[in-house]
């Protein structure tokens, strides 16, 4: 049976307010920033942000170059990091901001390459540090911290004096990254705090166009002081091991115009705070994020496993719920520094309710803790290419929800869909996928969107389609084209690109469904489609038959004659396109594999022997990678070209695992904060471990990660006496980087007790029981300079 879906769009809102905020950009800037009650712009031109969290001070500073460009390679506009003040002053009197604390350099490489950054100045951040990133001697001071008690501002104030001088110079008004600013974290019930600490922060030197604060929980802010910024995840450490998915989670796979989510940090906010009413600020901030999942962390307690798609779906929801800034946390994992006096993770030790690990804060992140690449950097690239070209279009389009939509969180028989658009043209977001509890298929499925006035109404497909369980997509709606007016497709948008002195639109299929593209007669002069058909009815031309590829191209001419291509990607290799400045033109990269940018030099990661990379348009020079040129061949409208050359493709490069010690008994269970069960004491992993020996190669090459196939409850690995990597067991494979050419390492692991009350993924809970190690591999990651021979 048919199910038409329809959804009325209403006349469009009224401007929204300006100049009510009190926030400036520095003066005489060329692309000043304005934040309107909806949405906020750049240069007078409506802006959609895409920031991603990553920690300078849990990642070696030699490295954060091109970790920066893999960032901005990923469509990250905007640098977010907290300043850890325990990461910098650890020892009362000695701040420390060199090596990998160096927040200065960290700034400037944003600034280099484009980047704006974020900082986070604190004074407590969480971030699943020690006391929230507070240093020891602090919460050791008779005084009350995350007040206006003046015992603990003084410090504060010292505290941002040092963070100010080495950003001094890198605001706005002198030329810098510095695009906001957020002060403190997750503060709930203390406006006035919120309030002072900004004071203090201007007082010191700190400058930016947009001053921020966490806004989940329902918390109170000081007026208009602070833009009010929130989060999302789709799963979460912090909860009970025995809760089950929490709804709270669950929520984010709607669309809903809510945009407060009360479970983030709800373990560390006092029952008797209730804040101020959810989503207070509606009215005169748009909706901003600093905190959607990129990944999750696992606690001891609770285990989480999160997928590429349940990022990637949470991300373009939020888009259709009316998101108008994407900030993500995190976007790149990384690891503790070790503590000069004490370990610096969150744990029962220190009074918080989990137990973190010790090193690790991988994240599960997009880009991981050694800067591996992840399924779900080459999700949320695909949104950023998106936003990238028509984030000015949607950023001020309503989010408007059908009448008919889901009755309630447990609703999985409701079709999820919304609508972002002006009173003539939209994009269209559907969301059939979430974790945990899979949708079922859509069949017979069609839209009706009725927009206001002369407009009309859209309906869409031509026929009915099928969409499949675990789909997400976003397809485009009166979208114009270089004078060419696209009615919709059944593919979502990626980016634009000139080639052959024509405008090419890149869409990606969705799997399942057949692509169709729908164009108003009335702006077409002809449609050549050699791959599929071309039919006219009812005013529009149709193009349909196109097999998804590098060369399913519409080639359209405009009634004013200009050219315009329309490329239906398969949705495997649209999540391989990279757009970015290329050897003197902006072209778009189709790899596999990691791509960045950098000036005349564009770089291919890759673990494979023979990677491969396409480009469009082709360069006009000959390539050379090595000293090599390598020739180029057609791969549809692109020409790809190969790398590398000799070995052999595979997996990884096995490696001996020598066990040196069986496991022991399990240590019994034991519980900390909340009781909730506790880490094993370190007692054990010198007594009751399994131990296995790993020799790590003297030629090992730079950016080799041992991967560890294992199980068990709790991994720490030592070279001597030194741990370097721990991990939590969540089903999960173990990467170990960074290690010590001809190192010994010694990896030690212990067996979850059967009543320990940990949480663990269902399929992974039985192998949680036995310490092992099945099989351990070095993954080698080659970095391919490739240069034009002009």
């Amino acid at each position: 049976m048919t199910r038409p879906h329809r959804l009325r769009i209403p006349t469009p809102a009224a401007p929204p307010l300006t100049g009510h905020l009190p926030f400036a950009d520095a003066p005489g800037v060329t692309d000043p920033v304005e934040v309107t009650s909806r949405w906020l712009t750049r240069g007078g031109r409506p802006w959609f942000p895409v920031s991603g969290e990553f920690h300078y001070s849990r990642y070696r500073a030699g490295e954060w170059e091109e970790e920066l460009l893999k960032m901005k390679a990923g469509g990250v506009t905007a640098v977010a990091s907290y300043v850890i003040w325990i990461h910098h002053e650890e020892i009362e009197g000695r701040v420390r901001f060199d090596g990998d604390r160096d927040l200065r350099r960290f700034a400037e490489l944003c600034a280099r390459h484009g980047l704006d950054f974020i900082p986070r100045i604190g004074p407590w951040s969480h971030a699943e540090v020690r006391n929230g990133g507070l240093p020891d001697w602090l919460s050791a001071r008779d005084c009350t911290p995350r007040t206006d008690d003046p015992a603990y501002l003084e410090p504060v104030r010292g505290w941002f004096a040092a963070v100010a001088e080495q950003l001094r110079g890198l605001d706005r008004g002198h030329g810098g990254p510095i695009i906001a600013i957020q002060i403190e974290n997750e503060l709930y019930d203390q406006p006035g705090h919120l309030r002072t600490l900004k004071r203090l922060a201007q007082e010191a030197g700190l400058s930016a166009p947009v001053w921020t604060s966490t806004a989940w929980g329902g918390v109170q802010l000081p007026g208009d002081e602070l833009l009010p910024l929130y989060g999302g995840y789709c799963e979460a450490f912090w909860t009970e091991a025995d809760g089950g998915w929490p709804d709270t989670c669950r929520k984010h796979f709607f669309f809903t115009h809510q945009r407060d989510d009360e479970g983030i940090g709800a373990d560390l906010r006092p029952a008797t705070v209730r804040g101020g009413a959810p989503d207070a600020f509606a009215g005169r901030f748009p909706w901003a994020t600093c905190e959607l999942g990129g990944g999750m962390a696992v606690a001891y307690h609770r285990r989480p496993r999160v997928d590429a798609a349940d990022i990637g779906a949470l991300g373009l929801t939020k888009i259709g719920c009316g998101s108008v800034w994407q900030g993500y946390y995190m976007f790149h994992g990384g690891t503790n520094p070790a503590g000069e006096l004490t370990p610096l993770q969150e744990s029962h030790a220190t009074g918080y309710p989990n137990d973190l690990p010790v090193l690790t804060y991988d994240f599960q992140a997009p880009l991981g803790e050694y800067g591996q690449y992840r399924p779900s950097y080459d999700e949320l690239r695909l949104q950023h290419l998106l936003l990238a070209d028509f984030g000015h279009l949607i950023a001020p389009m309503e989010s408007v929800l059908p009448q008919d939509r889901p009755e309630g969180q447990y609703d999985r028989d409701t079709l999820r869909w919304a609508v972002r658009a002006d009173g003539t043209s939209g994009f269209l977001f559907v969301n059939n996928h979430q974790p945990h509890e899979p949708l079922p298929d859509r069949p017979d499925t069609s839209f009706t969107v009725e927009f206001p006035g002369e407009a009309g109404t859209l309906t869409l497909p031509s026929s009915p389609v099928s969409v499949p369980a675990g789909a997400y997509f976003c397809w485009p709606l009166r979208l114009d084209v270089a004078g060419v007016r696209l009615e919709w497709a059944t593919a979502q948008p990626v980016c634009t690109v000139g080639s052959g002195g024509r405008s090419l639109l890149v869409l990606a299929a969705t799997d399942g469904i057949a692509p169709e593209l729908a164009l108003d007669a009335g702006t077409v002069k002809s449609v050549r489609a050699p791959s599929g058909q071309v039919a006219e009815a009812d005013g529009r031309i149709l193009v349909t038959g196109l097999r998804p590829g590098t060369d399913a191209l519409a080639e359209v001419e405009a009634v004013d004659g200009r050219r315009v291509g329309l490329l239906v990607l398969d949705a495997a290799t649209a999540r391989t396109v990279y757009r970015g400045e290329a050897w003197g033109a902006e072209r778009l990269v189709l790899c596999a594999d990691g791509v960045v940018f950098d000036r005349d030099e564009v770089r291919v990661h890759s673990t494979a022997v023979r990677p491969s990379f396409a480009v469009l348009p082709a360069p006009e020079h000959a390539l050379v990678v090595d000293g090599r040129t390598v020739a180029g061949e057609a791969d549809g409208v692109f020409v790809r070209y190969t790398v590398g050359g000799g070995g052999v493709e595979g997996e990884g490069c096995a490696v001996p695992a020598a066990l040196v010690r069986p496991a022991g008994p399990a240590p019994e269970p034991s519980t900390g904060v909340l009781k909730r069960a506790s880490v094993p004491a370190d007692k054990y992993f010198d007594t009751v471990a399994t131990e296995y020996r790993v020799d790590v190669p003297e030629d090992l090459p730079a950016g080799a990660v041992l991967r560890l196939h294992w199980s068990g409850d709790v991994g720490r690995a030592y070279v001597g006496n030194a741990l370097v990597a721990d991990q939590f067991f969540s089903g999960r494979v173990w990467d170990i980087g960074r290690l010590p050419t001809g190192a010994v390492l010694r990896v030690r692991i212990l067996p979850l007790h059967p009543d320990a009350r940990v949480d663990v993924p269902q399929d992974a809970r039985e192998a949680a029981r036995t310490a092992a190690v099945t099989r351990a591999e070095w993954i080698s990651s080659r970095t391919w300079a490739v240069r034009s021979a002009a």
